[in-house]
């Protein structure tokens, strides 16, 4: 049986929306930024989803370490950000589909910290929030069952990836498989679905928003649990998703220089070689003299070769 959700007008919007966007990041050349402001993002996503389990480290140190320099800080915390760094430098290694790859991701992401990262529970956990039980997670003998039904809706359901994103991370939450880890590996896994649909959200530091909306963020948690299906949750992540994405188009909506453009181009277009036709197909808004000055400057700059004159040139890749 599938995870239980409804479709609702709010989610219907939030998925027109998101679509939108990323059609307009595409349209304008952007879902690939450039190498620092991934840099910058792969930061924030780090800081911000270590930060709502606890961890006191702030972007600065996080960037200084990624840089190899030394961070004074509580040692737990820094060996979690070193192991965040990895697997968010690895994100294009797992497959999201695969309880494999995720029980490696686990591990990776918590070698150091607890005993046998990378294993199911073996013990019944709560959640405890003041003095309550905010979560009473399936016994521990249910959750190899439980994980291998959800990987199986994952592969095998038509449900659309914005959807299935928000539903497998709200039952991962709620299975609890870890005994520490579940929120990270939450938040991971809904990123790495997406981004084998849509690569730009290996670049999209959701996990921000959802810091700024922690309370709300638990808040739909619980309710989501009481109510025995994911539907608020899935009305929450998708709007945090949104506005993520609008965040993102902010701040890249510009126009693209020559740079931004050759940059774009030799890191998109697969062959080796190419014409200014095969330039001028992926920025369809440019003329034929702008395509010839980019490429003029690009040869000069060494970043790729020339070779014959006129009708007959070809670009090679350096």
């Amino acid at each position: 049986m599938y995870p239980p959700y409804n479709i609702t007008n709010e989610i219907l919007h939030l998925l027109t929306s998101i679509s939108e966007k990323l059609g307009a990041i595409d349209a304008i050349h952007i879902d690939r930024p450039a190498p620092q402001l991934r840099k910058q993002n792969k930061v924030k996503s780090i800081q911000a989803s270590l930060e709502i389990e606890g961890n006191t480290l702030s972007e600065e140190q996080i960037t200084a370490i990624l840089n190899n320099q030394r961070v004074i800080g509580p040692q737990k915390d820094i060996q979690e950000v070193l192991n965040a760094i990895k697997v968010y430098e690895s994100l294009n290694t797992f497959n999201s589909t695969s309880l494999q790859s995720f029980l490696a991701a686990h591990e990776m992401l918590l070698a150091n910290l607890i005993a046998n990262p990378g294993t199911f529970r073996k013990k019944s956990v709560g959640i405890v929030k003041g003095s309550e039980v905010a979560h009473l997670a399936p016994p521990f003998d249910n959750v190899p069952h439980l994980m291998k039904d959800l990987f199986i809706y994952l592969s095998s359901s038509n449900d659309p990836i914005l959807i299935k994103s928000c539903v497998v991370h709200y039952e991962i939450e709620f299975i609890h498989p870890f005994m520490d880890g579940n929120g990270r590996m939450g938040r991971l896994w809904q990123t790495i679905i997406l981004m084998e649909k849509y690569p730009v959200f290996e670049y999209i530091p959701f996990e921000t928003i959802i810091k700024e909306r922690q309370k709300e963020y638990y808040e739909t948690l619980a309710i989501s649990d009481k109510q025995g299906k994911s539907t608020v949750f899935i009305e929450f992540m998708l709007s945090a998703i949104n506005e993520a994405l609008s965040h993102f188009l902010h701040f890249q909506n510009r126009i693209l220089t020559s740079d931004d453009r050759i940059s774009y181009f030799l890191e998109t277009y697969e062959k080796d070689a190419f014409t200014r036709k095969d330039y001028m197909n992926t920025f369809k808004d440019i003329s034929t003299s702008t395509a010839s000055r980019d490429l003029k400057a690009a040869v000069e700059k060494s970043q790729i070769q020339k070779n014959g004159d006129k009708n007959t040139t070809i670009y090679l890749k350096r």
